[in-house]
């Protein structure tokens, strides 16, 4: 019977957390070149290079001081709640804000983004390859974008 209640309320505690603290999920920037002109979106394009935004901490120059963004405090908020759940939830901090930003995705859209977490990585490999020819390289691209293009459709 205690157990019960302790797991009842364990339970309550991570549903309340889950909704209180909100989720936010970085999505990737893309680096995108068409006609020799350079711009920078969120919605993938092709033969896209995908950019590296993870917020830094600056630090002040009068006293050594990290000064740190919202957006930093944030995450590290997120990830300290992340590690205090991972008893409960036993995941990392990272398949913890992925969960959260997922939440709310239909069960269908949530299969689909966990098969495209699995297929994109194999999918910017391919695409990256050296030794492919002319052909194999802009089809592993095409590839890539119809992935990269549904993954941001879902709010992956």
């Amino acid at each position: 019977m205690n157990l019960t209640r302790h797991l009842h309320w364990s339970f309550a505690l991570l549903g309340l957390l889950s909704f209180s603290l909100s989720a936010h999920a970085q999505k990737p920037v893309y680096r995108c070149e068409t006609a020799g002109k350079v711009s920078y979106s969120d919605a993938p394009c092709m033969g896209a290079k995908e950019i590296d935004t993870t917020p830094t901490q600056g630090m002040d120059k009068m006293t050594g001081a990290s000064r740190k963004g919202a957006d930093v405090q944030r995450a590290e908020h997120n990830a300290l709640m992340a590690d205090a759940l991972k008893p409960l939830t036993g995941m990392s901090p990272e398949q913890y804000q992925v969960y959260k930003h997922r939440f709310k995705l239909s069960p269908r859209d949530k299969a689909e983004c966990t098969r495209l977490d699995t297929e994109l990585p194999e999918l910017k490999q391919r695409a990256a390859t050296a030794t492919a020819t002319p052909t194999e390289k802009a089809l592993a691209d095409v590839e890539l974008y119809k992935a990269r293009k549904q993954f941001n459709n879902l709010n992956c």
